[in-house]
């Protein structure tokens, strides 16, 4: 028994070597990951505020996840893939066409424009399969593209200027870009996606618009398998299925929202809370797959089926991560309601909800994240262009089942 007890002390006495080897990247992250808790309640402050125009334009609020979650999609492949390069040594500050910075400011641009129009298709269809009202596609097409185009152009400055930072800092990019971008991407998008509201409200603005949507977003796709740089070429390819097909998560994630509108509508602090949430599911899924990813690809584990000793140890550094941001995101929910006057019945419980629904939900976003790089990378592709994108989207959908589920246990809401 001593002896046993001495090889777990002995591990413990590694763990926290290693932690502490890791001080400077935690204090990244959690900085990062608070900063962006912050931009996640400017989100869920918004989407609390829009609740007449989701009334107004049925099908909005089916939208509104994907769009919001394909600007992590992105952006978040964008910012892994220059965390890989900083971590390898390649990255550098230049306008070149042959320089990461532009091939994937190019890359941001055209699948913004694409993946814009197939979420605005895609939430039509929705919304017909679970016979629920719905905007035109039109204005649909409008609001997706016009809104994440907007959107898109922040966010994009945002992530060059902290891949610029952190290579000349020696900041740990992969630890700090995927927060910072998944919350901002959330800040951004959802006032982007009410201001473009306005050009449906006039028929005529409407139809030209979309049709200018239209034909630009066909136009982007073109460029994007057509354009002579051969990496960009191979990065739009890598990411098709992932632009494809993880909105549908988003969109279902949507529905889901949607079938429970009445009741998070009545209590405003769950639409405050839910997207910095799913925001910092997804950003810390997206953190762990970075490492994962960066350290497949410069050898320092192996795509194996149980994870090697340097994966685990990051698999607990998002753990702990994750128990202090899920417990600052239900105490700032509840503060925030006090201040607006919203304050739930059971303040304390929905902080403990918050934090359960975030244990429950880390452990899923450790092991997504951690095979859907290890399979990604044995089948020869590149786990940032596969992994973090599907991560998010995979967390947006997982991040508000577990909400509305311990929610619904705890008796914060009403059983829908």
């Amino acid at each position: 028994m001593s002896a046993r007890r001495r090889a777990i002390q002995r591990r413990a006495k590694r763990l926290f070597g290693y932690w502490r080897s890791e001080q400077r990247t935690l204090r990244q992250g959690l900085v990062a990951l608070a900063l962006s808790t912050a931009a996640g309640f400017v989100a869920g402050l918004t989407l609390q505020g829009i609740g007449a125009t989701l009334q107004q334009l049925p099908g909005l609020l089916i939208l509104v996840p994907a769009a919001v979650g394909m600007r992590g999609t992105i952006f978040g492949a964008i910012g892994a893939r220059l965390g890989t390069t900083n971590a390898a040594g390649t990255f550098e500050v230049s306008r070149r066409h042959d320089g990461v910075l532009y091939q994937n400011v190019y890359v941001a641009v055209v699948t913004t424009l694409s993946s814009s129009l197939w979420l605005a298709v895609l939430a039509k269809l929705t919304a017909a399969a679970f016979g629920r009202p719905s905007i035109s596609v039109w204005s649909l097409v409008t609001i997706s593209v016009v809104g994440g185009a907007l959107g898109s152009v922040f966010i994009l400055l945002v992530t060059i200027g902290l891949s610029v930072l952190s290579h000349r800092r020696g900041w740990d990019l992969d630890s700090v870009s995927t927060p910072m971008v998944t919350a901002l991407g959330d800040m951004a998008t959802l006032p982007t996606l009410y201001l473009a509201t306005f050009l449906v409200r006039v028929p005529t603005v409407n139809a030209i618009v979309s049709v200018i949507c239209l034909l630009g977003a066909i136009e982007a796709t073109v460029r994007a398998y057509t354009v002579d740089i051969a990496v960009v070429r191979r990065v739009v390819l890598e990411m098709t299925g992932v632009i494809v097909l993880t909105p549908l998560l988003d969109i279902f994630s949507g529905a889901v929202e949607a079938a429970r509108k009445p009741e998070l509508i009545a209590l405003p602090i769950l639409l405050t809370m839910i997207p910095p949430f799913v925001s910092q599911a997804g950003a810390l899924g997206g953190i762990f797959a970075s490492r994962i990813s960066s350290k497949l690809q410069i050898g320092v584990i192996t795509p194996r089926g149980l994870p090697e000793v340097p994966a685990l140890i990051d698999a607990s550094i998002v753990f702990a991560l994750g128990v202090v941001v899920f417990a600052l995101i239900g105490s700032i929910a509840v503060a925030l309601s006090s201040a607006t006057g919203h304050l739930p019945p059971d303040p304390a419980r929905v902080i403990w909800g918050t934090l359960l629904a975030g244990v429950i939900v880390t452990p899923i976003t450790i092991v997504s994240s951690y095979y859907l790089a290890v399979v990604t990378y044995r089948f020869g592709l590149d786990p940032d262009n596969q992994t973090v994108p599907a991560i998010t989207s995979v967390m947006d959908l997982a991040g508000v089942g577990c909400v509305l589920f311990v929610m619904t246990v705890l008796g914060v809401i009403g059983h829908g």
